[in-house]
């Protein structure tokens, strides 16, 4: 092969790796939605089409002290558009969450993705959208409200302000007031994780969650017991399956079973379905070698680029090449402690929460890892280890599937283990959440 020939087959693997790693990060952006996306991709015609926001600049004051990139996804319950207009008849059935009267701008997904500049696993903290705190960055004296409603406080209080001044009630003055609810929920967040910098953010709406989740179905997801539940329109049986859009909306969004008084949900639950859906695409798509449909892909990129709104600091090209740890599934997902359910002054349900908690969790979860010791003559075995610090068989561990004890390997029952996708089982929401493989949640 000649020096020429070889620099094309260079560059056009070059070429296919961008582009595998821009399509994984449009998953991400689609799982991130309701649950969680996360980073952003990029294509030109992405790039070009996607909404950009100043909030950034004044909602925080916290300086950068490392050249690790922190990501803040927010998912919006409004049951409209970017511009406030109403969605189509076909995704408000879909969505089976009411229309454009339900809902509000309260930011029911909020997750902290934290990239780590050397390349090393990347962190993804989940913040329970009940979690009671003091909000920041809003005029007038201090409000304790769920962590969620800053964005909506913001909003509101803004718009008032705007049309009070004579502002007409058009759409500029609608984005202005947008800004305004965005800033308050970074505030917000940055505060309560402990003064944590935000780099970027990405918001998402429900609406773009389920056009990408079209694009990218069928979806491999596992629960842990058969489940149903009238408000979501969740009902799955137990064990691994494949979901379309539609059911992936109500995979991500369940919190309670109807046909089961037994078997209880909370948000928390929420949090942890949405944490495997996210971990479940990478893995599907990375498996199945998706990522190199760019057909495919570019539908996935053009349903991305008119339902989120980011930062207007945020490189798509320089975060494709900064995520090569998620696109590669080294990435772990945590829920943030909440002491307890309780009852706020207006009456509304809760989540009690110890601030010096949180702040010493949040930072031991950024802190840069331990460097690797070498193995030991005594310790060079390797083996599962559970999720939670306890036996796989233990409560909230996480265990891999593999073939039975004592099966050799051209055995019928390791045959079919080895069809069979790679699982890891998760008993509740608490403990880190791996990717690398399909996860059994409840």
């Amino acid at each position: 092969m000649s020096l020429y020939d070889q620099l094309i087959v260079r560059d056009r693997r070059r070429l296919r790796r961008r582009r595998i790693t821009l399509a994984v990060l449009a998953a991400l952006v689609a799982a991130v939605v309701v649950a969680v996306g996360f980073v952003v991709v990029s294509l030109v015609q992405a790039n070009n089409n996607i909404l950009r926001s100043d909030a950034l600049n004044g909602a925080q004051s916290v300086a950068k002290l490392s050249k690790d990139t922190n990501i803040l996804v927010m998912g919006l319950d409004s049951r409209v558009d970017e511009q406030g207009k109403p969605l189509s008849a076909a995704v408000y059935s879909a969505l089976d969450a009411g229309n454009q009267s339900t809902g509000g701008y309260n930011a029911n997904v909020l997750m902290l993705v934290h990239i780590p500049a050397n390349g090393s696993r990347a962190t993804a903290i989940s913040i329970p959208r009940d979690d009671y705190v003091q909000l920041a960055g809003l005029p007038g004296q201090p409000i304790e409200a769920k962590i969620k409603e800053a964005y909506g406080y913001g909003l509101a209080a803004e718009q008032t302000a705007l049309l009070a001044a004579g502002k007409p009630n058009d759409q500029a003055t609608y984005q202005q007031a947008r800004e305004a609810g965005r800033r308050a929920e970074i505030a917000t967040v940055s505060a309560f994780l402990g003064s944590v910098h935000i780099d970027h953010f990405v918001e998402v709406t429900m609406a773009g969650f389920y056009e990408v989740a079209q694009a990218v179905a069928p979806i491999t997801v596992c629960v842990n017991q058969a489940t149903q539940d009238t408000y979501s329109g969740a009902d799955f049986v137990k064990g691994v399956q494949q979901i379309n859009a539609k059911q992936a909306m109500a995979f991500v969004r369940q919190r309670r079973d109807t046909g089961n008084p037994d078997y209880s949900f909370t948000d928390l639950d929420r949090e942890r379905r949405q944490q495997a859906f996210i971990v479940s695409v990478i893995h599907q798509l990375k498996q199945a070698g998706t990522f190199t449909d760019i057909p495919k892909m570019q539908a996935v990129l053009k349903a991305v680029s008119s339902n989120i709104v980011v930062d207007s600091g945020l490189n798509l090209l320089e975060m494709a090449q900064q995520a090569g740890s998620i696109t590669s599934g080294n990435i772990s997902f945590t829920t943030l402690p909440i002491t307890g359910f309780g009852t706020s002054p207006a009456g509304e349900s809760i989540n009690t929460v110890d601030v010096a908690q949180v702040q010493s969790t949040v930072k031991q979860l950024l802190a840069p890892p331990a460097p690797a010791r070498k193995p030991t003559a005594k310790s060079t075995a390797s083996g599962t280890s559970a999720a939670n610090g306890s036996s796989p068989s233990g409560p909230g561990s996480a265990a891999g599937s593999g073939a039975a004890p004592g099966s050799s390997p051209s055995s019928g029952a390791a045959r079919k283990a080895a069809k069979a996708p790679a699982t890891t089982t998760y008993s509740d929401w608490t403990g880190a959440l791996q990717g690398g493989s399909v996860t059994c949640v409840k």
